[in-house]
């Protein structure tokens, strides 16, 4: 397969003087910035990357590489399919101290949906690799802005979600409130969604109302995902005990023979 990289017009060429050749093709991508970062797609010794950097006006403040630095050891050791894993801290020529990351060769939802290329894929990762990697992100008790079109991203070919913005540090728990916080992102999202698809899907808008007028409505995300599944808890607690009960009824069976 040939190897290309599809640039948008929003997209930047930037020269790079790197006189050992480890670097070249780097490209700043406008649409995945963050209020104090600059996202690049880059060569690393001719193989694709993706750079996270500080903004120019931040990337001497020692405060601010703190920051930085503090963010990578967060995310170095995080492992889902659903979450751009982290590869290296290092200093990029022209444009300094850079989290490097697996490239992910896509678009972000934001784009999707400005280019009006939803497909029913997408809706359904939505549904399944969004929530597990939202179920990750609290597990490991991720500190984390909140998740938008721009932070999702879907590869090109097979359309797998990735998220690229999951942690800047770790807490020894997550609170009440950050798990009603992501809830309510997750709504949010899904409505945006929702609102530009040529058919209607009033069960996930159900759903994603609740999320995002109330995100109290489920109280984790393992809730909003038995919601999304058509279940819910108590069910899934009926079926539990319906079962173990015919298993022990089964054995006191097997035991009187």
């Amino acid at each position: 397969m040939e190897d290309k990289k599809y640039i948008s017009k929003e997209e930047k060429k930037i020269p790079i003087n790197d006189p050992t050749g480890k670097w070249s093709d780097l490209t700043l991508l406008p649409e995945w910035s963050e209020k104090y970062y600059d996202v690049y797609t880059v060569r690393k010794h001719g193989k694709w990357v993706m750079l996270k950097a500080l903004k120019k006006e931040y990337a001497e403040d020692p405060e601010f590489r703190k920051m930085l630095e503090n963010e990578f050891d967060t995310r170095y050791n995080l492992a889902h399919p659903n979450i751009v894993m982290v590869n290296d801290l290092e200093e990029v020529p022209g444009v300094g101290l850079s989290i490097i990351t697996d490239d992910v060769y896509g678009y972000s939802l934001r784009r999707l949906i400005d280019e009006k290329r939803l497909t029913p894929k997408i809706v359904h990762r939505l549904q399944t690799q969004l929530l597990d990697a939202m179920e990750y992100i609290q597990e490991n008790h991720l500190a984390h802005y909140p998740i938008t079109p721009e932070t999702i991203i879907f590869t090109e070919y097979n359309e797998n979600l990735k998220l690229i913005n999951v942690g800047y540090a770790q807490k020894s728990s997550i609170t009440p409130l950050d798990c009603s916080e992501d809830i309510r992102s997750y709504g949010k999202v899904v409505n945006e969604v929702l609102d530009h698809l040529p058919t209607s899907l009033p069960r996930l808008r159900r759903i994603a109302g609740k999320c995002e007028n109330d995100g109290n409505a489920y109280n984790s995300i393992s809730d909003l995902q038995l919601a999304v599944e058509k279940r819910n808890s108590g069910q899934l607690f009926t079926i539990i005990c319906v079962f173990i009960l015919l298993m022990a009824a089964l054995l006191i069976w097997l035991t009187l023979r």
